[in-house]
């Protein structure tokens, strides 16, 4: 169970680190770092599927329509990962095209000076369309993720409220 315990951790990180990106959208910099903490830990989560533990295999986010019957329709592992597909991939897609629009200007520490809540840098008429279109793009996926993360609390809360408790740090076993 320490693997499952982990996942619990990771999921948490991950979660809060989603959240306060989205919720910062207005802060510039802030925003942009938080940003790049989702790509590290997207990045650290596909590095740590290959561990070879059942339980981090990426096949937990492949939908399988198998025994798929209209009894239990509502509990079967389909729903589930195609909520955790959907979140996965909408999250992927924020992270990076916020990471086209960023261009690496968050991790740059010329000067203390250069801190701030928004976006200074003026560009081109051509980098600004493009841009125009990855905001677009960006603010879409980020807005499909966090729908998507609200279906599956509330698909969990209803229908694997054992599985939400577990996740949530709230099981009865304490373990």
């Amino acid at each position: 169970m320490a693997v499952m315990h982990r996942i619990r951790i990771f999921h948490t990180f991950l979660a809060l680190t989603v959240l306060a990106a989205y919720f910062s959208a207005e802060t510039g910099r802030i925003h942009a770092w938080l940003g790049y903490g989702v790509a590290a830990l997207i990045l650290f989560r596909l590095v740590w599927a290959l561990s070879g533990a059942p339980q981090l295999g990426l096949e937990r986010f492949y939908p399988s329509f198998k025994d798929l019957r209209l009894k239990g329709i509502m509990t079967h592992p389909a729903i589930s990962r195609i909520l955790l597909a959907g979140i996965a991939i909408s999250a992927i897609g924020a992270t990076g095209t916020g990471m086209l629009m960023d261009n690496g200007r968050a991790l740059q520490f010329s000067s203390l000076s250069s801190f701030s809540f928004s976006d200074d840098n003026e560009s081109d008429s051509d980098e600004n369309e493009s841009g125009e279109k990855y905001e677009e793009a960006h603010e879409l996926m980020a807005n499909l993720a966090i729908a998507l993360v609200v279906m599956h609390v509330l698909y969990l809360l209803s229908f694997k409220f054992p599985l939400a408790r577990f996740m949530l740090f709230a099981n009865k076993s304490g373990k």
